[in-house]
Parts: structure tokens; C-alpha cells; sequence
């Protein structure tokens, strides 16, 4: 059978390579398999390191797997190699149709239906995520991007601190997926990505360290903001001098969109269908009920063409679309792969999130950008969180304990850094003591999540 729907495709996996996947699918078949899903994943990687403006390290890395899924008899199993001899591959499907029919029976396995699998991703390039100039990138240019963002020795001298070490980091990625299944789905996702970052280490004078980073990213390369992450970096390290003890309260908080992420995380994991299943989320039982603030209004965007984040099809070939997680507050959507649709007698979306997108509210209506400095206008007096050190939250409960560092602000301005602070609290509380939410998600990310500002926060000094 023949499974590559277009052999002159160009990209990491070669139409060889993809050809031995549908021989792996008909050796599966062969052997007694009654479906079976097959992902052939290739990826190559290149990063340059500069320490204190000198190369400090060069790392190529490249990696090639297949991963069989196996339906047998109501059973079923998952396999991996990076052999791709037609050999080889032949005595592994074998191997694997065996080893399948001594599980355990699990009659909810099976493939998605045909009717629910991506059409649209036919090349790969369909997103427009790959970047046709990566093949030209050679070592030199590599090198030489790593060493323009060094400043190291450059910066102009402050009694306030020494800049003691500067990392300077090139990477770019490209990643290459050919999935298909015994029910004739075939897709290809191919993307690339090129990265930038630094991290300056400073001291100042009664000898204390402080640190800032920074980084820049692309899936294009022309694209990549260049030349700003040594000083970026730098800033953020500077802002932290002086530390102050700040007493604990209730307090407003504002989260910089830099790690705003991290409070989100957990409400999207309680949203994973084995987590309910499990009785290991604290939004089981959620679906239809509004259970967060009015503004908290979360969106899956994976069909935002060119921007990070965007995919066709889940890990089963699901097609995905956009749709609301979250709308106004209220739980629209479990993410619940085939598997756990038939286990928990629900109906199936995608497997997981794509593209996060929290969407602004109680923005100035001045259509400019509303970020952390803006919030804490909003806000008035409370403290300006920039990192998060440490702490969980159980997803059971959703109860949560972070460290946290950052500045105090007062009538929306910065009067000093503070570290060594905590907040803890409950997940459901928080979103629903939403101040308001910016527009500043930085668009070279994945998850594109603002900064926040939240009310009646509970901070240990």
C-alpha cells in the first residue's frame, strides 16, 4: 500500500524514509495487527555558546524514531525504534504484534474514525512554520549570530555592580512528522526554529548576585529579533539590586506575560480528560458551569497560520481547530483523545491544547498596549511578579504555593525589588479575583498569555 501522498515533498524525512513507515503498516497488518498507527518523526538540531564574548561550546544533534502504535485482538501497545531497515523493521512489527496479544484487554482502544482525521495536512508546509532558508545556514553565520549578541566588556561601568559572566546562546531546530494509520489517514507537519538568548550574572558590592535572561525566537530566521537579548538580560538583572523586605497581606498582584504561563498551566491540565478520569482535577465536573471570572476568557488557536504553536492534527491525526477553552468564565471544552471518549462515554475533541490564547479584558480603551506598567496603573499598589522560584499546585485541589520575586509598586509605579516572597491561595479563587488581563503576549511564544492583574492575593513576606 501506498501511504506517501506526495514523494517529491522536501524536508528531513526523505520519501524513502516515509515509504518504510507504510512498509512497517502492511508488516503490521501481516502479522495480525487489526489497525495500527505509525509516527516517523526526524529532527536536527545545531547551538553555539559564547562565554564572556569567547565560543564556549558547538553541539549538532540529530534524531530519527518511528513509533508504532498496535490494535491486536482488543488489545493494544506502543513501540519506538530508530531502525529503519526494511529488515529490521519487518522482524520489530513481528516482535511487537506478539507482545500485544499478552496485554491485558482493553476494548475502549481503537483508532479515531476516519471522519474526524486532518485532510489538509498534505506537505507539511501548510502551517507556515518552515523556513525554506535553514538549508543555507551554515556554521560561520551560526557563530556569528551567538557572538553579535555578546556585549561582554562592552557595557559602561556602574559602582552599583560588575557584570561577572554573560551567556550568549544561537540554536535553531527543525523538526520533521509523517503520521498515518490503517484507516488511510497520512499527514506531515514540518516547522523550524531559531533562537537567541542570554543570561548576564552581575554583583554588586556587598557581594550578593543577581541574574537576568532573555530570549528572542522565530520559526524564521529573517525574522529573529537580533542584537537585544545581552542588554535585555542585563536590565532585568540591574532591576533586581537592593531587595526589600516587604511584609505579607492581601495584596494586588500583577504577573509579567513573561511568566504568566505558569498560572494558566494548571487550569489546563485539570482539563485533561485523564486527569478527570483519574479524579485528579480540581475541574472535574466542570463542563457547562462558569467556574472563573467573567473576564477570564481562554481561546485554542492552532489554526493561526504561521505563528507558533499552529498544528493540523493532534498525536492520533485528529484535524484540529480553533476553538473556546474557556468563554467568559465558563468551561467549554475537556480535551478528551479517542481513547478516553470511549472510557468515560464522552465525546471526543483533540488530545491536547495547541495554541493557547487568553484573550484581553478590562483593557484601557485606548487600543494601545496594555502591559505589566498598565496593570499596575489599573491596580494601584500591590506587588509586580517577574519569576516564579519553586512551589506546585495539587491538581486535585487546585491549591497552589509559589515563590515568587518581583518588585512592590505604589499609585502604579515600581519602589523597589522584593525575593523571597510567597503567595499561595486556590486556582478557582485566583481566576476568579481576575483584575484584568493585558494584550501584551509576546508573539514569538506557543502559549500566548498576557499579563494579569489579580485582586486579594495571599503574600507571605
Amino acid at each position: 500500500m501506498n501511504y506517501m501522498k506526495n514523494k517529491e515533498i522536501q524536508g528531513l524525512i526523505t520519501a524513502d524514509e516515509a515509504s518504510v513507515a507504510g512498509f512497517c503498516m502492511d508488516a503490521l497488518l501481516k502479522n495480525g495487527a487489526s489497525d495500527a498507527r505509525i509516527s516517523l518523526s526526524k529532527s536536527t538540531s545545531d547551538t553555539v555558546e559564547m562565554l564572556n564574548g569567547e565560543l564556549d561550546k558547538v553541539s549538532h544533534s540529530s534524531d530519527r524514531a518511528i513509533v508504532i502504535s498496535v490494535f491486536a485482538d482488543g488489545k493494544y501497545g506502543t513501540f519506538s525504534t530508530n531502525m529503519l531497515e526494511r529488515k529490521e523493521i519487518e522482524a520489530f512489527a513481528a516482535k511487537a504484534v506478539r507482545a500485544v496479544r499478552l496485554m491485558e484487554e482493553d476494548r475502549d482502544r481503537s483508532l479515531p474514525p476516519s471522519s474526524r482525521t486532518a485532510k489538509d495536512a498534505v506537505t507539511g508546509r501548510e502551517t507556515g512554520l518552515f523556513d525554506e532558508k535553514y538549508a543555507d545556514i551554515d556554521a560561520e553565520r551560526r557563530f556569528r549570530m551567538a557572538e553579535n549578541e555578546c556585549m561582554y566588556g562592552k557595557f559602561s561601568k556602574d559602582d552599583r555592580y560588575d557584570v561577572i559572566s554573560e551567556e550568549c546562546e544561537y540554536s535553531d531546530l527543525v523538526e520533521d512528522n509523517y503520521l498515518i494509520d490503517s484507516a488511510g489517514f497520512s499527514g506531515r507537519h514540518t516547522e523550524s526554529s531559531f533562537v537567541l538568548s542570554s543570561e548576564m550574572t552581575i554583583k554588586s558590592p556587598d557581594g550578593k548576585k543577581f541574574s537576568g535572561s532573555w530570549w528572542e525566537s522565530s520559526p524564521f530566521i529573517d525574522r529573529l529579533d537580533t542584537c537585544r537579548c545581552a542588554a535585555k538580560a542585563l536590565e532585568r538583572a540591574v532591576r533586581q539590586l537592593g531587595p526589600v523586605h516587604h511584609e505579607g497581606g492581601r495584596l494586588a498582584m500583577v504577573v509579567d506575560t513573561t511568566v504568566s504561563s505558569k498560572l494558566i498551566s494548571p487550569v489546563i491540565s485539570a482539563l485533561n480528560a485523564f486527569s478527570i478520569y483519574q479524579k485528579s482535577s480540581f475541574l472535574e465536573d466542570s463542563l457547562g458551569k462558569k467556574v472563573f471570572s467573567a473576564g477570564m476568557t481562554l481561546m485554542d488557536l492552532p489554526r493561526t497560520y504561521g505563528k507558533p504553536g499552529a498544528r493540523l492534527y493532534d498525536s492520533e491525526g485528529v484535524a484540529t481547530k480553533d476553538a473556546p477553552v474557556i468563554k467568559c468564565g465558563q468551561v467549554c471544552n475537556y480535551f478528551i483523545n479517542t481513547y478516553m471518549s470511549a472510557k468515560m462515554n464522552m465525546e471526543p475533541t483533540v488530545e491536547s491544547i495547541s495554541r493557547p490564547v487568553l484573550l484581553p479584558w478590562n483593557c484601557p480603551e485606548d487600543n494601545g498596549i496594555t502591559d505589566a506598567d498598565a496593570l499596575m496603573k489599573i491596580c494601584g499598589k500591590g506587588i509586580l511578579v517577574t519569576g516564579f522560584n519553586g512551589g506546585n499546585c495539587n491538581g486535585v485541589t487546585g491549591d497552589f504555593s509559589y515563590g515568587i520575586e518581583g518588585f512592590a509598586f505604589e499609585n502604579g509605579e515600581i519602589l523597589y525589588p522584593v525575593r523571597e516572597m510567597l503567595i499561595t491561595g486556590n486556582m478557582s479563587g485566583l481566576w476568579n479575583n481576575l483584575v484584568a488581563a493585558g494584550n501584551d503576549s509576546r508573539e514569538c511564544r506557543k502559549w500566548q498569555i498576557p499579563s494579569l492583574a489579580f485582586e486579594n492575593v495571599d503574600f507571605s513576606g
